[in-house]
């Protein structure tokens, strides 16, 4: 049972409850069927820190090296120079880079040392307090989504098959800040190599949809025709704010509204591949991309993400590189084939963030690279509770 024993709302994001104790084919999100259990409500005081992931569930072999992986890349996040000036300016009375540090490293201890589940949760509840997102709505309610890594097949050079480029970041890039996707790559996408991106090209992509993916992610395995895979991560973006397409089209009566997934919205372009010029210039703002030879994908603190075990905040307001814990409903793989919700309690490392990513209601959780990945990612979109673990003072 958890006992609440006090509640303080710090205006910028959280608040602290301290507790004692008595989860090469082409990754587009597919269109399935997912179910979602509706007997089971979302976040059980009772199954709080209690991560089954860790050690496997429902048939599949645990995660706790990828756990420890992702807390070490925090534990090097948190050395640097950059995280000495972000906890230098960080609001939040009692959320010091030193806390961060000393629980990044006594939580992985107890990873290290804990046999079971219920054993790890007990020793978090004994010894952390719990700092809760204030949520969307003051009451802690977070609004959790998905990304991923997806695999496409790419060109080093333009073909009549693959037309539709990725660039890498202009060296006077200032100079790009303001202008939209439309005036970079024109209404069909096919105009930057023909003025202002001309030269800027890294690979060349066969379907536009996949280009503009690939920036909504913000990294990439692309597969050459010699079989060669090559890597691409984050290096930059214009200054307009984030549109989702998927709101366009709901709010020009295309699509209802309720259950748009990427899976639909990709659906519904591919049936109807003419709206792709009346609509993706309307995602204002442009990415630039660098290749990253092989490396895994990066996060905004410059080091790696974590399948299912990092996360994207608005660091404006939530600590970066701390350990965190989720709770919420995500979907996994049945034994019919469909995608099914399940309730989970998930310790995750905030390693990252996105331009659609603001406030403190909402979260973004790396599912991964490839196709699985993108399916589970494209239709992940439930409500839940985020904190942030810290030893107690």
């Amino acid at each position: 049972m958890r006992k609440k024993i006090a509640s303080i709302a710090l205006g910028v994001g959280v608040a602290i409850l301290t507790t004692s104790v008595s989860p090469v084919a082409r990754a587009v999100p597919r269109l399935l069927s997912v179910t979602q259990q509706k007997n089971v409500e979302c976040c059980q005081p009772e199954l709080l820190g209690l991560d089954e992931q860790i050690w496997g569930e429902n048939g599949q072999a645990g995660d706790w090296r990828s756990l420890l992986r992702s807390i070490d890349h925090s534990l090097k996040y948190i050395q640097s120079p950059a995280a000495a000036r972000a906890y230098r300016k960080y609001p939040i009375k009692g959320i010091t880079r030193d806390r961060v540090w000393r629980s990044l490293v006594r939580f992985r201890q107890l990873v290290v040392k804990s046999r079971t589940p219920a054993e790890l949760q007990a020793a978090v509840r004994r010894e952390f307090d719990f700092y809760q997102s204030s949520g969307r709505n003051g009451r802690g309610e977070v609004l959790f989504t998905a990304y991923y890594e997806p695999i496409y097949l790419a060109s080093r050079v333009p073909t009549a098959e693959f037309r539709y480029p990725l660039y890498r970041l202009p060296p006077n890039f200032d100079k790009f800040q303001r202008l939209t996707r439309w005036q970079l790559e024109g209404k069909d996408g096919l105009s930057g190599s023909k003025n202002r991106l001309r030269g800027l090209e890294i690979v060349w992509l066969r379907d536009r949809l996949e280009a503009l993916l690939v920036q909504i992610q913000g990294s990439a395995r692309l597969l050459l025709p010699d079989g060669k895979m090559i890597t691409l991560g984050y290096a930059g973006k214009t200054a307009h704010p984030y549109v989702s397409l998927g709101k366009e089209l709901a709010k020009d009566g295309k699509l209802p509204l309720s259950g748009l997934t990427l899976p639909v919205m990709i659906d519904y372009f591919r049936r109807h591949p003419e709206e792709l010029s009346n609509y993706i210039p309307r995602v204002r703002g442009f990415v630039f991309f660098r290749e990253t030879h092989g490396a895994p994908a990066t996060g905004s603190l410059g080091v790696p993400v974590t399948a299912e075990r990092s996360i994207a905040t608005d660091k404006s307001l939530m600590p970066p590189g701390a350990l965190a814990l989720m709770q919420t409903a995500l979907p996994f793989a049945s034994n019919f084939g469909q995608l099914e919700y399940r309730n989970v309690s998930r310790y995750v490392l905030d390693q990252d963030t996105g331009s659609a990513i603001k406030g403190a209601g909402r979260v973004d959780y790396f599912m991964g690279t490839g196709q699985h990945a993108g399916d589970r990612a494209g239709v992940t979109g439930s409500r839940g509770n985020l904190y942030y673990l810290l030893l107690k003072q």
